[in-house]
């Protein structure tokens, strides 16, 4: 069942791709186009509409550029999302094995291998709340508090 279960994220995952491709080749070739009218724009002799045309194109490119800041989610969610697999299929290698599941040394090596994947500050606070003991709720407060306190920059590299 755990398999099963990232065998199914898996495929959404993949599927999921497909549309973001779809949408960044979309986004990318309205920026393209957005430069080609400013640019005819900015040919034109000025005049109201000409001015006013040059305002939409740049609040359009600003809107766009936002758009794609907002794709980070996407990538967030799919990094964690395979995390979310790789610990699946490892708890499942785990279990299947008598004789690793009842060996605390074999949890702690699994565990310490969940925690080295993880590149987000946010995803090591919630690992290290949980293995201390802490409620989900507790360590979803953990992360939520540091997001918040990382809001200055709207982008974590990962």
């Amino acid at each position: 069942m755990l398999i099963l279960s990232a065998i199914q994220v898996e495929d959404m995952l993949s599927a999921a791709d497909t549309s973001v491709d779809t949408l960044t080749e979309s986004f990318t070739s309205i920026v393209e186009h957005m430069q080609a009218i400013n640019k005819h724009l900015l040919a034109l002799d000025s005049c109201t509409i000409r001015d006013e045309a040059i305002i939409c194109c740049s609040e359009t490119t600003e809107k766009i550029q936002a758009s794609i800041i907002a794709f980070q989610f996407y990538d967030r969610m799919q990094q964690c999302l395979q995390h979310v697999t790789s610990n699946l299929k490892g708890l499942s290698e785990l279990v299947e094995s008598p004789d690793r599941l009842y060996n605390p040394t074999e949890w702690r090596k699994f565990q310490t291998k969940i925690r080295s994947r993880y590149t987000m500050e946010s995803e090591k606070l919630m690992f290290d709340a949980i293995v201390e003991g802490k409620s989900i709720d507790e360590a979803l407060a953990i992360k939520n508090i540091h997001e918040e306190e990382d809001q200055s920059d709207n982008i974590e590299l990962f």
